[in-house]
């Protein structure tokens, strides 16, 4: 049994059908990514994972358990957690009192050390800042926060939308140095990324969107060497 099974399922934006039948799995311990262009329902498919929006038509399943109409916080509770695009973190609050929301939905409080430790491992530039007020970090920076920020939830399943998005290419390469180090540690990821060439190169699948529908799906070492994804995706002729 998969830890996510997303079956046929149509997500609609009012009377625009967004999503046409998408299916995939995500095994245990898996990085597994989603590319495509700009409207190819890349987000849309993780906001329907992750109970922001729900399917009209079809199911998700987390641990062999229906979640297609949870909400979204109690996905949280569940071991589901979402980086979003453009990072969403609370620009208000301190780099501490950031990490502390992730950590809301917590019951085993004593464990709470570890995690703030293992995330000032994976990120030590927020602990030199974690006093500092998180709207004045830089974008790789708030990039790092929004990331530790949900592992303080301590995720069984961690879904990720552009991470590299906005961020200097010296950046981008540790940011995903760091998503291979969260899989290491045993937590499962699934990435959604303009950037294929960086997402195949840390992912074990991948699945291509275009308009709301998958037309191709394979393991990354097959699609980097796929003539489609090669000239629409990762600009080789």
């Amino acid at each position: 049994m998969a830890m996510l099974e997303v079956n046929d399922i149509h997500t609609f934006y009012g009377n625009i059908h967004a999503l046409k039948g998408i299916s995939l799995t995500v095994e245990e311990n898996e990085i597994v990514t989603l590319i495509g262009g700009n409207g190819a329902g890349k987000t849309t498919t993780l906001r329907t994972i992750s109970g922001l929006l729900s399917p009209r038509h079809g199911q998700v399943k987390f641990e062999g358990e229906d979640i297609s109409s949870t909400p979204a916080h109690e996905l949280v509770y569940r071991g589901i957690t979402m980086v979003p695009e453009g990072r969403g973190i609370f620009s208000r609050l301190s780099v501490s009192e950031n990490l502390d929301m992730g950590a809301y939905s917590r019951e085993d409080k004593s464990k709470l050390q570890d995690d703030y430790d293992r995330v000032f491992q994976l990120f030590p530039r927020l602990k030199e800042r974690r006093k500092q007020v998180a709207g004045t970090l830089s974008g790789g920076e708030q990039q790092m926060l929004a990331t530790a920020r949900a592992l303080m939830a301590s995720p069984r399943l961690l879904l990720m939308d552009e991470p590299s998005m906005g961020l200097a290419p010296i950046l981008v390469e540790n940011v995903f140095e760091t998503i291979k180090q969260i899989n290491k540690d045993g937590t499962t990821i699934l990435l959604v990324e303009q950037n294929a060439t960086v997402a195949l190169s840390v992912a074990d699948r991948g699945y291509v969107l275009q308009t709301g529908e998958i037309v191709l799906k394979d393991n990354a070492d097959n699609l980097k060497k796929d003539e489609m994804v090669r000239k629409a995706y990762l600009g080789i002729d």
